[in-house]
């Protein structure tokens, strides 16, 4: 019998640990901080990060160059990303929560507010076309001697 008992706790720890679990990824897909930002960036080729700027300002760059600027201090998170100058306007006029760059090239630079509402996976997909932009114009020489 105390077999069945403690069998029914290790189920029932599984069971919380799992729903735990559920939650944690739920609140990082869809109200985007700044770590799962990050996070994100940093498993991406090559990338490092620095605060050029201030300490309010986290800036990641491929071969040198930026492609995502993250504000620290923003709520809710915003990020900066880089844009080909016709989807940039039109990433605009689409959603409300994208907006033209703040402090950048508003041609080629977009800010990506990360409101409850803001689809998690377009932004996530913005941020690699942002990487692949910066990345796609690097020299071959510096694609290479990338980790």
């Amino acid at each position: 019998m105390l077999s069945n008992f403690m069998d029914k706790i290790a189920y029932l720890n599984l069971f919380f640990l799992e729903l735990l679990y559920k939650w944690y990824v739920f609140l990082h897909i869809w109200f985007m901080d700044v770590e799962y930002i990050r996070d994100y960036c940093l498993k991406l080729k090559g990338v490092e990060e620095s605060f050029p700027f201030d300490e309010n300002t986290l800036v990641f760059k491929v071969g040198g160059k930026m492609f995502l600027l993250l504000a620290l201090d923003s709520n809710p998170t915003s990020i900066n990303v880089k844009c080909n100058p016709i989807n940039a306007i039109e990433l605009r006029e689409k959603h409300h929560f994208v907006r033209p760059g703040y402090h950048m090239n508003k041609k080629h630079w977009n800010t990506i507010i990360c409101e409850k509402d803001t689809n998690s996976k377009l932004v996530l997909n913005w941020i690699l076309d942002s990487y692949n932009l910066v990345f796609s114009g690097l020299t071959k020489q510096k694609k290479l001697t990338l980790k």
